[in-house]
């Protein structure tokens, strides 16, 4: 395989005026001609940082179509003419994005990767104007307010959602840290990191996730509350002593409710981890105007790919437990925020359902409900009902209310016409492989960087780099009349004011990739601001 290299100094003759794009160059194409002679591209056709399940090229289609064939890149064209390529759509001023890795083979790591760089790479506030996804304006690096729809009845909060990296987890995984320096991976350093972050982004709500016990217990609560947080914590249910925590500030909210959810049972052989979620309901401080309370969610589901039946039911049953929370007199929901690291990758039928509130789960492989990998293991179908009915959780992630029949003691008996009919309701709804849920949850991140289409990481280890952490929240959709959960409605719903930008697996790896001497945890932090009307 070709060797690919960066355009940067080494090669003078490129313009001072080239573009960048990301943090790769671009190029007139009337200079690739002169410097790329002799070099292959076909390491190229993957985004940088080894990104192998990336559905698209690593060319901007912005600037030339993928079905050209560029006669005079190279001296032989011959090894290139399985490439169905048309020099038509080329035109001399089109720009050919190139990679700042160096490849050798198609297995190699990024040169970048191996390499061991210090410094920041700054995050920017994105200001979200328009609570319409299509009319959303984006200003980026602007510090500007948002120019946003103002209103006297309003409560806006912002929420973090932050999976901490547990020492435990980080010593007993070492394989995926061999990249950092040993010092940058002890506690001692990493927390004080970890707080700065907190401070610095001042958060009205933390959900927190692999929050270590002891630690919790002697630095990290004591630390939050000094800044004037509550702290609910919930830890895992096994051996494994880290947890998930919800931290607000008093000024913001007062607590209404803790409701812990452990998603071990011991009744239900299919839900034998110890992974745990927190909802809690919390009540905006407003003198001047009755606010619905807002629901807020926080869990970190199973890692294992190759176990999507036990992550749908973890999510059925979270989903659940804040449908009970969050249901109001009226018959109406309160507004709802879902933090946590899901375990699953944006598109994938896990995180499908989240955003779409419905999953026809029939034929679909058990391996393939997070996207994780595209291995060939875990291939076994997922059963029809994933979960048994003693769970008590409906195929609506609902919990199901036992309803007994009301009769008179003379007929307490039920005919044997009534016994067959209720029978075969039962096993319809047993056999049903759809699942619903009655919220209009949509994502604060969009995943892609719209400019490129390369995707935002929010881990990023020696072994992968990928998105698994989000931030959902309520928000009210158009044309939602006839789909499933359309008759459930919503008080209110969140406007999303402002995102703070994520980042790519390159920009990652020219810090040194996750833990670095400035980022503690191997996620970055998600952080969201909302915006509560009347």
């Amino acid at each position: 395989m070709g060797r690919v290299r960066a355009f940067r100094t080494r090669y003078p003759m490129l313009p001072h005026h080239q573009k960048s794009l990301g943090r790769d160059w671009t190029a007139p194409w009337e200079n690739l001609q002169r410097c790329c002679w002799n070099r292959h591209i076909s390491s190229c056709m993957r985004w940088p940082g080894h990104y192998s399940r990336a559905p698209y090229p690593y060319f901007s289609s912005r600037h030339f179509s993928l079905n050209w064939r560029p006669p005079c890149l190279f001296e032989s064209r011959t090894q290139f003419q399985y490439w169905n390529w048309r020099p038509d759509n080329l035109s001399q001023t089109s720009l050919i994005h190139l990679s700042s890795y160096i490849m050798n083979s198609e297995g190699d790591e990024p040169s970048s990767k191996r390499r061991k760089h210090q410094g920041t790479i700054k995050r920017d506030w994105e200001y979200i104007c328009n609570h319409n996804k299509e009319k959303t304006k984006i200003l980026g690096d602007k510090n500007d307010d948002p120019i946003c729809e103002d209103s006297e009845n309003k409560f806006d909060f912002s929420v973090m959602s932050y999976n901490i990296l547990s020492q435990d987890l980080l010593e007993d995984n070492s394989h995926l840290y061999k990249h950092c320096q040993r010092p940058v991976l002890h506690w001692s350093f990493r927390f004080p990191n970890i707080l700065k972050e907190i401070k610095h982004y001042d958060a009205d709500v933390l959900c927190l996730q692999e929050v270590q016990e002891d630690h919790y217990g002697t630095e990290i609560r004591p630390s939050l509350e000094s800044l004037g947080y509550h702290c609910e914590y919930k830890m895992r249910t096994g051996r494994k002593p880290d947890g998930c925590a919800i931290c607000f500030k008093h000024s913001k909210f007062s607590l209404l409710s803790v409701n812990p959810v452990e998603f071990y049972r011991r009744d239900v052989p299919l839900l034998d981890r110890d992974n745990v979620g927190l909802v809690l309901l919390l009540q905006p401080k407003i003198p001047s105007a009755a606010f619905p309370a807002i629901c807020v969610a926080n869990t970190h589901l199973l890692y294992n790919p190759r176990r999507g039946d036990i992550k749908l039911t973890q999510l059925a049953m979270l989903l659940a437990e804040i449908s009970s929370v969050a249901h109001q007199k009226d018959g109406s929901f309160c507004p709802i925020v879902m933090c946590g690291d899901f375990n699953s990758v944006p598109g994938s039928p896990l995180y499908s359902f989240i955003k779409e509130g419905k999953l026809n789960y029939e034929g679909l492989a058990i391996g393939k409900v997070s996207g994780q990998e595209q291995s060939s293991r875990g291939q076994r179908i997922l059963s029809i009902p994933i979960w048994p009915p003693n769970l008590g959780i409906s195929q609506n992630c609902v919990y199901e209310v036992q309803q007994v029949p009301k009769v008179e003691k003379t007929d307490s008996d039920l005919t044997q016409t009534q016994l067959d009919k209720t029978e075969v309701l039962v096993t319809a709804e047993k056999l049903s492989s759809k699942l619903q849920h009655h919220f209009s949850l949509s994502s604060v991140y969009s995943h892609y960087f719209p400019d490129t289409g390369i995707p935002e990481v929010t881990t990023c280890h020696s072994r992968s780099a990928i998105t698994v952490d989000y931030i959902f929240y309520s928000a009210e959709k158009e044309g939602v009349a006839g789909q499933p959960g359309a008759e459930v409605a919503l008080v209110g719903g969140l406007k999303l004011l402002a995102r703070l930008s994520l980042l790519t697996e390159q920009d990652l790896w020219t810090v040194n990739g996750l833990p670095n001497e400035n980022n503690s945890s191997d996620h970055l932090p998600l952080l969201a601001k909302f915006r509560l009307e009347l």
